[in-house]
């Protein structure tokens, strides 16, 4: 197939002429094939179960095209994560992770045409093309894949923008979080955490099989000259009406954290996989 046919070939109005399609397969007034997560937030500052997705359109500077949220409306669901390739504790790698096991999976169950991977670098100013490719590789993601595209604003200023005025996500550096200015993100990181326990399955791009102490940054040489940068670690399910099937809060290393098992399963049950 070639890559990317679908974009650009939709010509989507908006929700109102399709805000009923899941309505139709029996699910009454709900937008959602899922119902709340037990542990959904009462008011939450980025959009959840639910809501609708916000508009976007970002560059793929691997595709060399523009990738915006009408591309995937009335055409099939997306998982959407936020990273950087210089993430220094294993929590980027880990995001990385769950979207290649969804690409793995759709591909050995054969819908990899009904959903879509996004990957949102917010460092575009050292997450090149080259550098996204690399990474991709040591992920074991196929960046080529009609299914993934890499999202990267022009420039770090835009992406901190787009973050968190459109995703509801705030970010910040480590420089800007020692002068008390830190991500009000309860679930944001810093480096100061374990790897994840199990759950790269053997994919992450970072060196090394040592966990750090809670009050060790890893630093291995390999980031030298980037800026640490305080995120959230959240993935984002969005069906193909445009609505928020879950918005996995600290989707890595965590409690809460999502298992592969339990990823699959929403993201079959979203996309209408037996």
């Amino acid at each position: 197939m070639e890559r990317r046919t679908y974009l650009g070939s939709l010509g989507v109005a908006g929700f109102a002429g399709i805000a009923g399609c899941l309505n139709s397969l029996g699910l009454g007034n709900s937008n959602t094939a899922l119902p709340p997560a037990d542990d959904h937030p009462s008011d939450p500052s980025y959009p959840s179960h639910g809501d609708e997705f916000p508009s976007f359109s970002i560059p793929d500077p691997i595709a060399g095209t523009t990738v915006s949220l009408e591309d995937f409306v009335g055409e099939r669901p997306f998982l959407l994560t936020y990273f950087y390739t210089s993430c220094p504790d294993g929590v980027c790698p880990a995001l990385l992770t769950r979207l290649q096991w969804v690409q793995e999976d759709a591909a050995e169950r054969d819908y990899a045409d009904d959903i879509a991977l996004l990957a949102f670098t917010f460092d575009p100013k050292n997450d090149t093309a080259e550098a996204l490719k690399d990474h991709a590789e040591g992920q074991h993601l196929d960046y080529e894949a009609d299914n993934f595209h890499f999202l990267r604003p022009e420039t770090n200023e835009e992406a901190k923008q787009i973050m968190e005025e459109k995703f509801g996500m705030p970010i910040t550096t480590a420089d800007e979080s020692d002068d008390g200015n830190e991500s009000s993100e309860d679930d944001g990181h810093g480096g100061n955490e374990s790897h994840d326990d199990g759950g790269h399955s053997g994919n992450e791009s970072h060196s090394g099989n040592e966990s750090h102490s809670g009050n060790e940054s890893h630093d291995d040489g390999a980031h030298a000259g980037h800026t640490q940068i305080i995120h959230s670690k959240r993935i984002t399910l969005v069906n193909e009406d445009g609505y928020v099937e879950r918005a996995y809060p600290k989707a890595v290393q965590s409690e809460m954290a999502v298992t592969k098992e339990q990823l699959l399963e929403d993201v079959g049950t979203v996309v209408g996989v037996e």
